[in-house]
């Protein structure tokens, strides 16, 4: 554990210590400040032409062409390449979740980063995880809804923001910003195989295939005198991976499973226009589309259980079920900018909206046996969300000047749960993912308006002091009020130094206060209920579940900012404290004690889950980002980048009763509660060097990565899976003029590393081969090879 205090000191004196090189640099010209630390910003700041390295708060810029060279075209998997505080699991046998996969920020959970696109909040995806993966009881933004392709740049606010923008930014903010274009474009083809070697615990095997195609294009239209519109558009077709270890189950023994990458086809297509209307008023705009149909498999069912349940023979040799989500995404946004007199204001109204269908394929339902059918429609989940927004800001020359900004903000919410067919969640239902019953149905909505005050100014020309205050009001639990006080002193043109001290919070979202998954489960010819309750149900209300409040954090940050000539140096130590956590219950049994029993028999329930408050943590660490830029006539351009996170999670509270159990069997288990602890790594150092010359480039990055635990139930640790620390090396080689044809080649984990396999003794059925907590996957080296074309 790191004292605060202690972080902080560190932060500073790094800074000072890196300052001397430093000073012997040349003072910045125009070409060695562009992409290095002159980057505009508007995240994090409200004031207009404030840079990445002028901020009181940490902000990473990461352009377009960044995320784009790479292998992997997943915007989450680009930014957790680059960006060493985000880190964006590839879990599998996790349901919903092997399709639709959250980032973390600072090892928080995903739900409690705000996403936002062009500075509009995005809508959350519909899904809930609720299995046992990183960021379980959350429902998070879908990063990959938007194709690298789209991008001209993404920000990342490392800091507490919930003052300035609302719930959700507890751990910062992730800002995508849209390409605006009025002429240009470009289409390129990438088509990567895994060339890998497997060595799970059980034995060996090679793989060359699984194949990766991903088709992108751009176009950029200009039309009268300064409007635009950029059309994107990105197809995906990716086979499954497979990593299982050997099935000892099975003679000879051989992989059973498909653990693993899911099956994906996804067509993606998105457009960003604007205009002037006025000489002072632009109209603009962007509307984006998402189809993804994924496939997963759940455990394989071996041909004796398919027997001994009745469906051996529709299944004589077994069958692996795949859970197939059919994924519908829209974001649309329109609005007003421009200067009414001497107030610049920015009128606008967004609407998203996601909608995940289920099916179950090659499976059967145990209880229909003969005559149970193979697919099954499961239902479906839908999240959607309007919002109304006014900003308004002005510089004053006051002080050195002075920047004020204030604004209200109108959102309205829905959540529904639509059952699917009868076939799918009758008796056992469908084996691999029961849909949903008519029992489960929900359609629940709920409003929220906001408003606040921003305020930075410029004392003198060297002292920066920024305030921020949003108070919010929700239909369902009441009101919240925030703030947040910035500072920053540039004790010379070369060194700073910044902090930040705010409080947050992040309402509950409407999936953890009403999803509901409930299934029949027949005992000694009785019909109990067992599954997820909303907190406010009948279920949940006897064991003593309550109505969810918003989490509340308070974040503090300290840090030093160097730049000279084409060095910068930033370290940032930060603390957040979260309480009264929302976090999801393990099931609690009739079998518990009589107490539980006495609840639960009357209601005909057998086992019940549900949303609670009351976890507490506190997560520490610091930020170091260095980059260098060198410029040589003969030889190019060399762009050097050291980043670090160290970060450390640590749960001081759980809750040990409800309102009615006192005390309560166990509300969160020990595995539960070491994920948020040891679930992300708690160091992930990154080094590029990025070079280009007049058509030739190449790219070389090297990423350190701690030791993640993927934590077990035995209160001794001998059931957690360890991935250990791991070191993985990209490297791109390209043909690059910036018109004309292009051609790249790459490899994504030059050096086939892999975590630490899981041990046979925790893998009795040999379905997983390494652990999927793992915070750079677990398949190995992949091969890509990109070619395009650009006018």
């Amino acid at each position: 554990m790191i004292p605060f205090r202690t972080m902080a000191t560190s932060a500073i004196a790094l800074a000072a210590i890196a300052a001397f090189p430093a000073q012997a640099q040349d003072a910045p010209d125009a070409a060695d400040s562009a992409g290095n630390g002159d980057e505009i910003i508007v995240t994090g700041t409200r004031a207009a032409g404030r840079s990445r390295l002028d901020s009181p708060a940490p902000v990473d810029v990461l352009n377009g062409e960044t995320l784009r060279r790479q292998g992997s075209t997943e915007v989450g998997q680009a930014l957790a390449t680059v960006a060493p505080s985000i880190d964006f699991k590839r879990s599998s046998a996790v349901d919903g979740t092997d399709a639709i996969r959250p980032a973390t920020l600072r090892g928080l959970s995903p739900d409690q980063t705000l996403v936002l696109i062009n500075g509009t909040r995005a809508h959350t995806s519909a899904l809930l995880n609720v299995n046992g993966s990183v960021g379980r009881g959350s429902a998070a933004v879908d990063l990959n809804t938007i194709p690298t392709v789209a991008l001209d740049r993404i920000e990342v606010l490392r800091d507490g923001a919930s003052a300035q923008y609302g719930s959700d930014a507890i751990a910062g903010v992730i800002n995508l910003r849209l390409r605006e274009a009025r002429e240009g474009g470009g289409v390129s083809a990438t088509y990567g195989i895994y060339a890998t070697d497997i060595d799970t615990a059980r034995g060996s095997r090679s793989v060359t295939g699984e194949p990766v195609l991903t088709v992108s294009g751009w176009q950029g239209i200009g039309f009268g005198n300064d409007g635009y519109l950029t059309i994107s558009g990105e197809y995906v077709d990716r086979k499954p991976t497979s990593r299982g270890d050997f099935d000892p189950r099975v003679t000879p023994n051989r992989v059973t499973s498909r653990f693993g990458d899911p099956e994906v086809e996804q067509a993606t297509v998105f457009a960003n226009a604007g205009v002037n209307v006025t000489e002072a008023l632009q109209l603009y705009g962007w509307v984006g589309y998402q189809d993804r149909d994924s496939k997963s498999a759940a455990f394989p069912r071996l041909a004796t259980t398919a027997a001994a349940n009745g469906v051996g023979g529709i299944w004589p040799d077994g069958f692996l079920p795949l859970i197939n989500t059919k994924s519908r995404n829209l974001t649309s946004a329109v609005g007003l900018r421009g200067d009414v007199g001497e107030w610049n204001v920015d009128l606008n109204l967004s609407y998203g909206r996601n909608r995940i269908a289920f099916r179950t394929l090659n499976s059967a339902n145990y209880s229909l046996g003969a005559a149970s059918p193979t697919e099954f429609y499961d239902g479906a989940v839908t999240y959607d969300q309007w919002i109304g927004g006014l900003d308004v800001s002005r510089k004053f020359d006051i002080f050195h000047s002075l920047n004020l900004a204030f604004g209200a903000e109108w959102r309205r919410e829905g959540y529904k749960i639509a059952a699917g067919e009868l076939n799918s969640y009758t008796g056992s239902g469908a084996q691999g993912f029961p849909g949903f019953a008519p029992i489960n149905a929900v359609d629940a909505h709920r409003r929220n308006i906001s408003g606040y005050i921003d305020i930075e100014a410029e004392l003198t020309s060297r002292f920066l002091v920024a305030v921020a205050g949003r108070v919010e009001d929700y239909s369902d639990f009441g009101s919240t009020a925030n703030g947040k006080v910035s500072a920053r002193f540039d004790a010379t043109d070369w060194f700073a130094l910044r902090g930040t001290a705010s409080t947050g919070f992040r309402a509950p979202s409407l999936q953890q206060q009403y999803y509901t998954s409930i299934t029949s489960v027949v005992v000694d010819g009785d019909v109990l209920l067992t599954g997820h309750y909303p907190p406010t149900n009948i279920v949940a209300e006897k064991l003593g579940g309550l109505p969810l409040e918003p989490e509340k954090s308070t974040n503090f940050s300290l840090g030093g900012v160097i730049h000279s000539g084409p060095f910068s140096l930033t370290v940032d130590a930060y603390q957040i404290k979260i309480r009264n956590q929302i976090a999801l219950s393990e099931n609690i049994q009739a079998a518990f004690s009589q107490q539980v029993a006495d609840i639960l028999d009357p209601l005909g329930v057998q086992a019940a889950r549900f949303f609670i408050n009351g976890v507490r943590s506190k997560t520490k660490g610091i930020d170091v980002v260095a980059n260098y830029k060198a410029r040589s006539e003969n030889l190019g351009t060399f762009d050097f980048t050291l980043a670090a996170n160290f970060n450390d999670v640590d749960v001081t509270r759980v809750p040990t009763s409800t309102s009615t159990l006192d005390p309560a069997p166990p509300l969160l288990g020990r595995n539960r509660i070491f994920t948020l602890e040891e679930g992300t790594p708690r160091t992930k150092i990154t080094g590029a060097i990025d070079w280009s010359g007049d058509l030739l480039g190449a790219t070389l990055r090297t990423t350190y990565y701690g030791q993640v635990n993927q934590p077990g139930t035995a209160a001794d640790g001998s059931a957690d899976i360890l991935t250990g620390k791991h070191v993985i090396t990209d490297l791109e080689l390209r043909y690059q003029p910036v018109k004309g044809a292009q051609v790249a080649i790459g490899a994504n984990n030059l050096f086939d590393v892999y975590p630490d396999a899981t041990p046979a003794a925790l893998n009795s059925t040999g379905v997983v081969g390494f652990p999927y907590y793992s915070p750079f996957g677990f398949n190995g080296r992949y091969l890509y090879a990109r070619v395009g074309l650009t006018w």
